[in-house]
Parts: structure tokens; C-alpha cells; sequence
């Protein structure tokens, strides 16, 4: 738990001083897909998914998705090593994971593209902003939730993190900046 601590105190910081946009989007697509189908494939191809828990009337979210999640590198890697979810967290979606049925029974359909109820899985995963990238393992197990706009090399950084387990060694900020300090991205802004 502290280690999932110590992550996102470091990405809010890390959000706080780029907010800026990308110059470059590319044609390709992440394959996005609910939990249950992410859950389902790893069945047959163990692979962590990573799920975008956005909404609609969420301005960063629309940056994450249109610079982020369109670029080239960005777009190749996660279709390449993880499975991709995207999910409204103020959405009316039934979703199944863990043997336990999340819903959103305050969900209001008047305010569909405004701020509305926070669903239970939302909730459940920590997730206290928007966008928020949630990491699961090759289990469908949770591991951490990420918050914040991330720009290409900034969401290489922990999509490579939690790719190649080095997560599971950083018991400590020191360790995490460390990692940080050592990181050399390739991905293309």
C-alpha cells in the first residue's frame, strides 16, 4: 500500500508540471475492450491490462485520449504487452470482476454528459480523479491506480514500470526516483 502510495504522489507532481500538449497524433488504434474481455483473453494469453477510467465531460481525459492514447509508440506498446480497458467512471455500465457485480445505482441519465455518480467500481479502485489509468496484473489482479494527464514519455515511464514487474521492488520513494532518475524513454512526444 505504500508503494501505491508513493506512486501517485509522484504522478500528481509529475501532472502538475506538464500539462501540455502533445504536437503529434498518429492514425492507429489502441484495441479497447471492456474488464470482462480483457479478464477473458488473458485466460488464453496472460498479458497486465491497463484500463483508462476517463468521463465524458473531463477535459484532461480528452487530452490523454486524443495525444496520449493516439500516439504511434504509446498506440504500438499497449496493444503489443497489455490489454486495453476503457471505462466511464460515471458511467451506467454493469460490470463483473472478481466474482463481485459493480453498478452505479445513483446514475442519473439526465446528467449523462456531466457530472454524475461515481460507479462502484470506480470506487473500489481508488480511482479519486479523472483520467486515471488503472494497472492489473497477468491475474486481473489490481495493482495501482495512476491519476492525471500523461503525456507519451511520461506514461511510458510506469507502462514499463508495471510491464516488467519492476513495481514489485520499489518498497520506497528513494527506490522509485531512483528508477526515475535511471529511466531513459523512446517514446516520441
Amino acid at each position: 500500500m505504500k508503494k501505491i502510495k508513493l506512486l501517485i504522489a509522484f504522478v500528481t507532481f509529475g501532472t502538475l508540471v506538464s500539462f501540455q500538449n502533445a504536437s503529434e497524433t498518429s492514425e492507429k488504434e489502441i484495441n479497447w475492450m471492456t474488464l470482462e474481455e480483457a479478464i477473458k483473453l488473458q485466460e488464453k494469453e496472460p498479458r497486465k491490462i491497463i484500463m483508462d477510467v476517463y468521463t465524458d465531460w473531463c477535459g484532461p481525459c480528452k487530452m490523454l485520449d486524443k495525444y496520449t492514447f493516439h500516439n504511434e509508440d504509446v498506440v504500438d506498446y499497449i496493444n503489443e504487452y497489455y490489454y486495453a480497458v476503457k471505462f466511464n467512471g460515471e458511467g451506467n455500465d454493469t460490470v463483473n470482476y472478481k466474482d463481485k457485480t459493480y453498478t452505479n445505482p445513483n446514475y442519473d441519465p439526465a446528467k449523462a454528459n456531466r457530472r454524475n455518480s461515481a460507479h462502484e467500481l470506480t470506487r473500489s479502485l481508488n480511482v479519486r480523479a479523472y483520467p486515471t489509468m488503472v494497472f492489473f496484473d497477468e491475474d486481473g489482479e489490481y495493482i495501482a491506480p495512476i491519476s492525471g494527464y500523461l503525456k507519451p514519455r511520461q506514461i511510458e515511464l510506469y507502462l514499463k514500470l508495471f510491464k516488467t514487474d519492476k513495481y514489485k521492488e520499489m518498497d520506497t520513494q528513494e527506490k522509485f526516483n531512483e528508477y526515475y532518475k535511471n529511466f531513459e524513454p523512446t517514446f516520441k512526444e
